[in-house]
């Protein structure tokens, strides 16, 4: 898990820092911004520990992309990307701790507006206290020292001076293991800032304004395929770390090599499901509901869904999301039953027990049908080149219906054919 995570933070932070413009581009302007932040953290669960407000302090690192000649800063309009490193407090040292999170982000202007900008960033933080079930068993939030982090903030410039930027900012984070370790229930927290972008060149000269380039219209189509492999915990009694193996195809268009739009099919085998068929539990047993199963346990493990995914592509770095339907995952029934009922199902249900299994409601044939996929790319030629042939690896969070499912380790194959340039390039 550990592991997992830190690969995906070192394999943002080089993409993006991989982002800064060429020795074609001008002088670069570069961003250094602390942050302070207040907000409120979301009960996690019943019985939450009590709390005050949450607090954070930030500073950022970022390069504005206006003076980039890349293709796909012309195409995001002049884009910031960086990395942040933030403290965070949540309220009550003792019982939830705090944080320390580092998270690569990308940031747009919104609305074709300069002054209201929008950041998305993805990382991960270092927790000093997580939950114990005998000394800290009202934190359900976090059970693990690392986990992901995710930001999506709305940033509003109030006022400038020739090298500071004022902001005041509005957003929402969170925080989660994507499912390696239960409880997991998450910080879900809602925040107002204040910042100062101070920057190394009040007055730079962008490409915007000289010598800027006239990109032609462009687009070709891919295939691709993609083998990964991820990890999950079942429920709190399977709470060890378990494989899922995935194998899956793409096929999709580029436009402008900066945008990428696909359709596809995965197939998924879940060692977790696999085991607890194969191993007679509870659920599986002769005359029980799941019992099955066991006729075909290595089917009944899987899962094969088709998907529709979008990416943008920033040369060497891709941020994709993918959103599912699942056509066959008959063991998830299981997962529901167990984690949505009353209690758990223990590996020895006691003759005179009272368990209380989740029902099949609405909510859960939404999450049994609908999968979403978060992820992380490198690509090992610069897509920028369009090459005819190019490897990537990648990182993501898969989910079910939004709420995670597994954190999975990827690498994949991407062949393009069908080039077309409507137009030629020229500059002005």
């Amino acid at each position: 898990m550990k592991k997992t995570i830190l690969t995906s933070l070192l394999l943002f932070s080089f993409g993006l820092f991989a982002q800064q413009p060429d020795s074609l581009s001008k002088k670069s302007n570069f961003i250094f911004s602390p942050e302070i932040l207040l907000g409120i953290t979301a009960e996690a669960n019943s019985y939450f520990p009590d709390r005050g407000l949450q607090s954070q302090a930030i500073v950022s690192f970022g390069w504005e992309h206006d003076n980039n000649p890349q293709e796909w800063a012309h195409r995001l309009k002049g884009p910031r990307t960086g990395i942040s490193i933030g403290y965070t407090n949540f309220g009550n040292t003792e019982k939830l701790g705090s944080a320390i999170s580092v998270l690569p982000f990308i940031e747009f202007n919104a609305f074709r507006s300069k002054r209201l900008t929008l950041q998305v960033g993805m990382g991960a933080s270092y927790f000093t206290e997580k939950y114990d079930p005998i000394t800290n068993p009202n934190n359900e939030a976090v059970t693990t020292d690392i986990t992901w982090s995710f930001k999506l903030f709305g940033y509003y410039k109030v006022f400038s001076t020739k090298n500071i930027d004022w902001r005041a900012s509005l957003g929402y984070s969170h925080h989660s293991n994507g499912h390696t370790r239960l409880p997991n229930q998450g910080f879900n927290s809602f925040l107002v800032g204040v910042s100062a972008d101070i920057k190394n060149n009040g007055d730079p000269t962008f490409y915007s304004e000289t010598d800027k380039l006239v990109f032609p219209t462009s687009s070709y189509r891919y295939l691709a395929l993609r083998s990964g492999y991820g990890l999950q915990v079942l429920a709190k009694p399977f709470n060890d770390k378990k494989g899922v193996y995935v194998v899956s195809g793409e096929y999709g268009k580029v436009f402008n090599s900066t945008y990428k739009v696909g359709i596809g099919a995965y197939y998924r085998f879940y060692r977790h499901y696999y085991d607890y068929i194969t191993n007679n539990e509870s659920l599986v047993q002769d005359g029980r509901e799941f019992d099955s199963f066991k006729e075909n346990a290595t089917w009944s493990a899987s899962n094969i869904g088709v998907f529709v995914s979008g990416e943008v592509l920033l040369n060497h770095f891709g941020i994709n999301l993918q959103v599912g339907f699942n056509i066959h995952k008959p063991a998830y029934n299981i997962d529901w039953r167990i984690n949505q009922g009353w209690d758990v199902v223990p590996r020895e249900i006691p003759e005179n027990s009272n368990i209380v299994l989740g029902e099949f409601d609405t909510k859960f044939k939404l999450k049994k049908r609908i999968s979403s996929r978060l992820g992380l790319k490198y690509y090992f030629i610069g897509t920028r080149k369009a090459p005819k042939n190019n490897f990537f690896i990648g990182v993501s969070l898969n989910s079910n219906l939004g709420q995670a499912d597994f954190t999975e380790l990827n690498f994949g194959y991407m062949h393009s054919f069908s080039f077309k340039k409507e137009k030629p390039l020229s500059t002005k």
